[in-house]
């Protein structure tokens, strides 16, 4: 198995954090990072109280679901609430963002956000740019972990 690169790792922590979504129309993931630690992760949910998509169905306004909180959003949130500064990170996201979880980051000070899959918005793109925030993007990582158990074994 090849040793992941550090943006393949954020990634597929990124992928991770995804599978805790609750809304069926979109799983997205996303991991802020700076100096190669993780300042926070989000995926896109209810919000704290109130049920989730996939138990009671999506809440669609103008073809967008208003019941979940972006991935991006939980990320940024959760950083505050722990105290911990974002400015100059990197965003790891799944997805390409929003326009508004794009405001958001590039308001946050996020630097650089690295994607696998576009997202159909091309406004926030726009928005990276103007805004001097670099995006990647970089082939979907692979999902599967295999393991070599005899390093886990006896020698511990």
């Amino acid at each position: 198995m090849k040793r992941p690169n550090w943006d393949e790792y954020f990634l597929k922590l990124a992928m991770l954090a995804s599978e805790r979504a609750t809304c069926p129309r979109m799983h997205c993931g996303c991991v802020l990072v700076k100096n190669k630690n993780v300042i926070s992760t989000g995926y896109n949910g209810s919000i704290p109280g109130d049920e989730h998509c996939e138990d009671v169905g999506c809440m669609v306004v103008d073809n967008h679901c208003v019941r979940t909180v972006h991935a991006e959003m939980n990320a940024l949130v959760q950083a505050a609430r722990r105290g911990n500064a974002v400015e100059g990170s990197s965003a790891y996201v799944t997805n390409m963002p929003c326009t508004t979880c794009a405001k958001s980051l590039i308001v946050a000070g996020i630097k650089r956000v690295v994607i696998f899959s576009d997202y159909h918005d091309t406004l926030a793109e726009t928005f990276f740019s103007k805004a001097g925030v670099a995006i990647e993007r970089i082939a979907m990582p692979n999902k599967e972990i295999t393991y070599d158990l005899k390093k886990y074994s006896s020698a511990r």
